[in-house]
């Protein structure tokens, strides 16, 4: 028999377009494992203008939302609260909902990206280099700030995207050196190289790829693999894909929406795998 309506829990990513989100196969895979019968998990093309009035029809039963692009900074606003992780890169990316309508924000792109490099062994480098400085770049910066003793060097191909950065750097305590794209290639020598551009934007440095690559984490999972990812894992590197960023970020919400732990990444990691494989 189906859950009663007071019993039942609401979860969602928002976003505009949001079409393409693995979360909901992520968080399903997460519910059925944990035993969570009377959860679900939906999506909803929800762009600036439409996030407060889809936030005042948020009823009792909502436990949780998951936010990608446009509305990891519009969201700030409409929120009683924000963790200083989401707080130092102006981000959120979670929201948890309490019984009395308490909205929280959080931001678990960044302590996701730590997860993710940790799982392939990767705790501490002495130097690492971003290529590109969009939004993913500044969390990015905020993981290595967790895990990067020395300078990060970041590729940018604007002055004003490097403006940005520098200010990210000084606001997260993070030693950057700030270099034009066109000597990109030179970021493959670094022992850790984050790629936070959008796809085919490295797909020209793929011939660049050193013969002994050390670690690449391209934020990319569709399509996959990259062509910097398909040559850097024939040359031996270590890759970290953005599947294993994805996976990490919705581990730790799944966590906090549910209050379970620790959250079933095995399962989730296949579902991932399963539904990109369909694509």
């Amino acid at each position: 028999m189906p859950a009663p309506a007071a019993d039942r829990r609401r979860a969602a990513v928002l976003g505009f377009p949001v079409a393409h989100s693995l979360s909901p196969m992520l968080h399903h895979a997460a519910y059925a494992e944990l035993g969570l019968e009377n959860w679900t998990y939906d999506r909803f093309d929800v762009d600036e203008e439409a996030l407060p009035r889809f936030f005042e029809q948020l009823g009792p039963e909502w436990a949780g939302l998951s936010l990608t692009m446009p509305l990891k900074r519009a969201v700030i606003p409409l929120l009683d609260e924000i963790s200083g992780t989401a707080a130092s890169v102006d981000a959120v990316n979670t929201v948890v909902l309490t019984e009395d309508g308490r909205k929280t924000g959080d931001n678990t792109d960044i302590p996701g990206i730590v997860a993710a490099l940790r799982e392939h062994g990767i705790v501490k480098v002495e130097t690492a280099a971003v290529l590109g400085a969009g939004a993913t770049a500044s969390s990015a910066l905020a993981a290595l700030a967790r895990i990067c003793t020395g300078e990060v060097a970041v590729y940018v191909r604007s002055q004003a995207r490097a403006a940005e950065m520098r200010g990210w750097a000084e606001r997260l305590d993070v030693t950057v050196r700030i270099a034009d794209w066109a000597d990109a290639e030179e970021a493959l020598r670094a022992p850790l190289v984050v790629a936070t551009t959008p796809a085919g934007a490295t797909d020209a440095l793929a011939a660049a790829v050193p013969e002994m690559p050390v670690t690449l984490f391209d934020v990319l999972y569709d399509p996959w693999p990259t062509a910097l990812a398909a040559r850097w894992s024939a040359y031996g590197g270590a890759v970290v894909s953005g599947l294993d960023l994805l996976l990490h970020q919705a581990v730790l919400q799944v966590e906090q929406m549910t209050g379970r732990a620790p959250a079933p990444l095995a399962a989730m990691r296949r579902a991932g795998e399963r539904a990109l494989a369909a694509r």
